[in-house]
């Protein structure tokens, strides 16, 4: 398989991909094996709401203890930089609050954004993206979620 290299910065969407084993997460397994792969405090607040939601309290205790686990570096502060970053993002882009936060750390890190989520599409041009294959349309998922 083809190895990757650059900084990542994961989305909610590119961590549930590895989650649930879905269509490109051999790609977030490498990117997480990596040194420079980075995870901002949204995507952990929306792996968590998300999970909680969908399998309960103590899944999603689970996965944020393994998360935290993980050799990746987890962002936790925001800057005013990091803050501004994501008002222009916002203000210029149709893209969610997340979203724009999410955007802005992989921006003001020089960050490649993996995800799995067309509203991203809109930023092409102010930041590098790794898009993961999409989801089919049918909304069923490919396989049962992954216990990490």
């Amino acid at each position: 398989m083809k190895e990757i290299k650059g900084i990542f910065l994961l989305d909610t969407s590119a961590l549930f991909t590895f989650i649930e084993d879905e269509e490109g997460a051999d790609i977030v397994e490498k990117a997480l094996k990596q040194r420079e792969t980075l995870i901002p405090w949204p995507v952990l607040l929306e792996m968590y709401y998300i999970t909680l939601q969908e399998e309960g309290q103590p899944e999603a205790d689970k996965r944020l203890v393994l998360i935290k686990q993980l050799k990746v570096h987890l962002l936790y502060d925001l800057d005013e930089a990091t803050l501004l970053t994501a008002a222009r993002l916002k203000a210029l882009h149709r893209v969610s609050l997340a979203d724009a936060i999410i955007a802005a750390y992989a921006v003001r890190h020089g960050a490649m954004l993996m995800h799995k989520d067309p509203e991203y599409e809109s930023l092409s041009g102010s930041l590098t993206l790794k898009p993961l294959p999409y989801k089919s349309t049918d909304g069923g998922r490919k396989s049962p979620p992954k216990k990490l």
